[in-house]
Protein backbone atom coordinates (compact mmCIF):
# COMPACT_ATOMS: atom_id res chain seq x y z
CA UNK A 1 0.00 0.00 0.00
CA UNK A 2 0.73 3.81 -0.89
CA UNK A 3 0.10 6.09 1.72
CA UNK A 4 0.00 9.84 1.36
CA UNK A 5 -0.46 12.30 4.54
CA UNK A 6 -1.03 15.55 4.13
CA UNK A 7 2.02 15.77 1.50
CA UNK A 8 2.74 19.66 0.73
CA UNK A 9 5.84 21.06 -1.47
CA UNK A 10 6.11 24.74 -1.69
CA UNK A 11 8.80 26.18 -4.03
CA UNK A 12 9.40 29.95 -2.29
CA UNK A 13 5.85 31.12 -2.97
CA UNK A 14 4.86 28.71 -5.37
CA UNK A 15 2.65 25.72 -3.95
CA UNK A 16 2.88 22.75 -6.26
CA UNK A 17 1.68 19.70 -3.87
CA UNK A 18 -1.18 21.39 -1.26
CA UNK A 19 -1.77 18.92 1.79
CA UNK A 20 -2.61 15.73 -0.56
CA UNK A 21 -3.87 12.30 1.53
CA UNK A 22 -4.54 9.77 0.09
CA UNK A 23 -4.08 5.68 0.03
CA UNK A 24 -3.52 3.57 -3.19
CA UNK A 25 -4.41 -0.10 -2.07
CA UNK A 26 -3.08 -3.45 -3.20
CA UNK A 27 -4.17 -5.83 -6.02
CA UNK A 28 -6.14 -2.79 -8.33
CA UNK A 29 -4.55 -0.34 -11.06
CA UNK A 30 -4.92 3.23 -9.50
CA UNK A 31 -4.54 5.78 -12.26
CA UNK A 32 -3.82 9.58 -10.95
CA UNK A 33 -5.06 12.30 -13.16
CA UNK A 34 -4.40 15.85 -13.34
CA UNK A 35 -3.99 18.52 -15.74
CA UNK A 36 -0.37 19.35 -16.98
CA UNK A 37 0.90 20.99 -13.55
CA UNK A 38 -1.32 19.43 -11.70
CA UNK A 39 1.37 18.32 -8.99
CA UNK A 40 0.88 14.78 -9.84
CA UNK A 41 5.08 14.75 -10.86
CA UNK A 42 6.13 16.43 -7.99
CA UNK A 43 4.10 13.85 -5.67
CA UNK A 44 5.52 10.86 -7.45
CA UNK A 45 8.78 12.54 -6.63
CA UNK A 46 7.90 13.20 -2.66
CA UNK A 47 6.74 9.48 -2.40
CA UNK A 48 10.08 8.19 -3.84
CA UNK A 49 12.17 10.59 -1.89
CA UNK A 50 13.50 12.51 -4.83
CA UNK A 51 12.18 15.81 -3.05
CA UNK A 52 11.64 16.17 0.96
CA UNK A 53 8.16 17.42 1.52
CA UNK A 54 7.55 21.19 3.14
CA UNK A 55 4.34 18.99 4.91
CA UNK A 56 3.22 15.44 6.06
CA UNK A 57 4.63 12.17 5.07
CA UNK A 58 4.49 9.37 2.88
CA UNK A 59 4.78 5.53 3.53
CA UNK A 60 5.16 2.28 1.01
CA UNK A 61 4.12 -0.62 2.79
CA UNK A 62 4.16 1.28 5.89
CA UNK A 63 7.70 2.56 6.03
CA UNK A 64 9.54 5.44 3.97
CA UNK A 65 11.22 5.00 0.90
CA UNK A 66 14.38 5.67 2.50
CA UNK A 67 13.95 3.49 5.05
CA UNK A 68 13.57 0.55 2.38
CA UNK A 69 16.92 -1.64 2.73
CA UNK A 70 16.91 -2.65 -1.04
CA UNK A 71 14.38 -0.29 -2.85
CA UNK A 72 14.07 -1.65 -5.96
CA UNK A 73 13.56 -5.02 -4.82
CA UNK A 74 9.93 -3.70 -3.42
CA UNK A 75 9.63 -0.45 -5.39
CA UNK A 76 9.16 -0.17 -9.27
CA UNK A 77 9.40 3.13 -10.49
CA UNK A 78 9.31 4.70 -13.70
CA UNK A 79 8.96 8.83 -13.89
CA UNK A 80 11.36 9.70 -16.93
CA UNK A 81 11.91 6.75 -19.50
CA UNK A 82 15.20 8.28 -20.97
CA UNK A 83 16.56 8.86 -17.78
CA UNK A 84 19.36 6.12 -18.60
CA UNK A 85 22.75 5.99 -19.82
CA UNK A 86 22.86 6.45 -23.49
CA UNK A 87 26.49 4.79 -24.27
CA UNK A 88 25.32 1.94 -22.45
CA UNK A 89 23.86 -1.06 -24.00
CA UNK A 90 20.33 -1.86 -22.63
CA UNK A 91 21.79 -5.13 -21.12
CA UNK A 92 24.58 -3.53 -19.55
CA UNK A 93 21.97 -0.88 -18.16
CA UNK A 94 19.58 -3.65 -16.46
CA UNK A 95 23.06 -5.48 -15.17
CA UNK A 96 23.95 -2.08 -13.18
CA UNK A 97 20.42 -1.87 -11.97
CA UNK A 98 20.59 -5.23 -10.65
CA UNK A 99 24.43 -5.61 -9.17
CA UNK A 100 23.06 -2.16 -7.22
CA UNK A 101 20.12 -4.01 -6.00
CA UNK A 102 20.94 -7.46 -5.37
CA UNK A 103 19.23 -9.08 -8.28
CA UNK A 104 20.25 -12.05 -9.84
CA UNK A 105 22.06 -11.59 -12.94
CA UNK A 106 19.33 -14.22 -14.60
CA UNK A 107 16.61 -11.94 -14.28
CA UNK A 108 18.24 -9.64 -16.77
CA UNK A 109 17.86 -12.47 -19.66
CA UNK A 110 14.07 -13.11 -18.03
CA UNK A 111 12.36 -8.99 -18.60
CA UNK A 112 14.65 -8.68 -21.91
CA UNK A 113 12.43 -10.88 -23.32
CA UNK A 114 9.93 -9.86 -21.25
CA UNK A 115 9.85 -6.60 -22.74
CA UNK A 116 10.72 -8.07 -26.66
CA UNK A 117 13.87 -6.24 -26.23
CA UNK A 118 16.29 -9.47 -26.34
CA UNK A 119 17.01 -8.49 -30.46
CA UNK A 120 18.54 -5.41 -29.27
CA UNK A 121 19.98 -6.07 -26.07
CA UNK A 122 23.87 -5.45 -26.94
CA UNK A 123 22.88 -1.92 -28.88
CA UNK A 124 23.28 1.57 -27.03
CA UNK A 125 20.42 2.54 -25.33
CA UNK A 126 21.02 6.33 -27.08
CA UNK A 127 19.89 4.91 -30.46
CA UNK A 128 16.67 3.67 -29.36
CA UNK A 129 13.71 5.59 -30.03
CA UNK A 130 11.00 6.60 -27.26
CA UNK A 131 8.87 3.68 -27.45
CA UNK A 132 11.71 1.53 -26.98
CA UNK A 133 13.04 3.23 -24.23
CA UNK A 134 9.87 3.01 -22.76
CA UNK A 135 10.28 -0.88 -22.99
CA UNK A 136 13.17 -0.38 -21.50
CA UNK A 137 11.62 1.06 -18.55
CA UNK A 138 8.92 -1.76 -17.56
CA UNK A 139 11.67 -3.77 -15.93
CA UNK A 140 11.93 -0.74 -13.04
CA UNK A 141 8.29 -1.58 -12.36
CA UNK A 142 8.38 -5.48 -12.73
CA UNK A 143 11.03 -7.47 -12.37
CA UNK A 144 10.98 -6.24 -8.20
CA UNK A 145 10.06 -9.01 -5.80
CA UNK A 146 7.53 -7.67 -4.18
CA UNK A 147 5.84 -4.44 -3.48
CA UNK A 148 4.70 -1.55 -5.71
CA UNK A 149 4.68 -0.12 -8.88
CA UNK A 150 4.85 3.64 -9.69
CA UNK A 151 4.60 5.07 -13.31
CA UNK A 152 4.26 8.38 -15.35
CA UNK A 153 2.90 9.00 -18.82
CA UNK A 154 3.79 5.34 -19.53
CA UNK A 155 2.18 5.46 -22.98
CA UNK A 156 3.67 8.18 -24.27
CA UNK A 157 6.00 7.06 -27.51
CA UNK A 158 4.21 3.77 -27.87
CA UNK A 159 2.53 2.29 -30.92
CA UNK A 160 -0.54 0.87 -29.80
CA UNK A 161 0.68 -2.63 -29.61
CA UNK A 162 3.08 -1.35 -27.24
CA UNK A 163 0.56 0.54 -25.29
CA UNK A 164 -1.35 -2.92 -25.14
CA UNK A 165 0.98 -4.55 -24.14
CA UNK A 166 1.65 -2.51 -20.90
CA UNK A 167 -1.68 -1.89 -20.10
CA UNK A 168 -1.70 -6.14 -19.53
CA UNK A 169 1.47 -5.60 -17.67
CA UNK A 170 0.07 -3.03 -14.99
CA UNK A 171 -3.27 -5.23 -15.00
CA UNK A 172 -0.66 -8.61 -13.93
CA UNK A 173 1.01 -6.90 -11.73
CA UNK A 174 -2.62 -5.80 -9.56
CA UNK A 175 -3.37 -9.26 -10.35
CA UNK A 176 -0.61 -10.36 -8.23
CA UNK A 177 -1.58 -8.33 -5.12
CA UNK A 178 1.32 -5.16 -6.19
CA UNK A 179 0.02 -1.90 -5.87
CA UNK A 180 0.39 -0.26 -8.64
CA UNK A 181 0.05 3.70 -9.57
CA UNK A 182 -0.14 5.11 -12.45
CA UNK A 183 -0.01 9.07 -13.37
CA UNK A 184 -1.18 10.43 -16.35
CA UNK A 185 -3.37 13.58 -17.81
CA UNK A 186 -5.68 11.58 -19.88
CA UNK A 187 -8.76 10.25 -18.25
CA UNK A 188 -9.27 8.16 -21.39
CA UNK A 189 -5.97 5.78 -21.17
CA UNK A 190 -6.41 5.28 -17.48
CA UNK A 191 -10.28 4.77 -18.08
CA UNK A 192 -8.81 1.48 -19.98
CA UNK A 193 -6.69 0.36 -17.13
CA UNK A 194 -6.94 1.83 -14.09
CA UNK A 195 -10.12 0.88 -11.65
CA UNK A 196 -9.76 3.62 -8.96
CA UNK A 197 -8.51 7.17 -9.70
CA UNK A 198 -7.49 9.87 -7.85
CA UNK A 199 -8.11 13.05 -9.39
CA UNK A 200 -5.77 16.26 -8.18
CA UNK A 201 -5.73 20.20 -9.58
CA UNK A 202 -3.23 22.66 -8.55
CA UNK A 203 -1.72 20.60 -5.98
CA UNK A 204 -4.77 19.65 -4.13
CA UNK A 205 -7.14 16.58 -3.72
CA UNK A 206 -10.44 17.22 -6.00
CA UNK A 207 -11.79 13.44 -6.05
CA UNK A 208 -11.08 9.47 -5.05
CA UNK A 209 -12.97 6.36 -5.82
CA UNK A 210 -14.22 3.98 -8.38
CA UNK A 211 -13.99 5.33 -12.63
CA UNK A 212 -17.94 4.73 -12.51
CA UNK A 213 -18.51 6.52 -9.35
CA UNK A 214 -16.08 9.48 -10.82
CA UNK A 215 -18.37 9.36 -13.97
CA UNK A 216 -21.76 9.28 -11.68
CA UNK A 217 -20.25 12.26 -9.70
CA UNK A 218 -19.55 14.34 -13.01
CA UNK A 219 -22.34 13.42 -14.88
CA UNK A 220 -25.42 12.81 -12.36
CA UNK A 221 -28.73 10.89 -13.80
CA UNK A 222 -30.29 13.56 -15.60
CA UNK A 223 -30.18 15.30 -18.86
CA UNK A 224 -31.20 18.74 -19.08
CA UNK A 225 -32.88 19.60 -22.62
CA UNK A 226 -33.71 23.39 -23.19
CA UNK A 227 -34.73 25.10 -26.18
CA UNK A 228 -36.40 28.82 -26.71
CA UNK A 229 -39.76 29.26 -25.92
CA UNK A 230 -40.60 29.68 -29.63
CA UNK A 231 -39.78 28.05 -32.38
CA UNK A 232 -40.63 28.44 -35.88
CA UNK A 233 -40.06 25.84 -38.84
CA UNK A 234 -40.15 22.67 -36.40
CA UNK A 235 -43.00 19.89 -37.36
CA UNK A 236 -45.22 20.45 -34.77
CA UNK A 237 -45.07 23.54 -33.87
Amino acid sequence: MIEAMGLAKRYGARTAVDGLSFAVKPGVVTGFLGPNGAGKSTTMRLLLGLDRPTDGSSLIDGRSYADLPAPLREVGALLEARAVHTGRSARNHLLAMAATNHIPRSRVDDVLGLVGLEDVADKRVGSFSLGMGQRLGAPQRSWMIRGSCCSTSRSNGLDPEGIRWVRTLLKRLAAEGRTVFVSSHLMSEVALTATEPIVVGRGELIAAGSVDDLIRGATGGAVRVRAPAKQTGWPGC
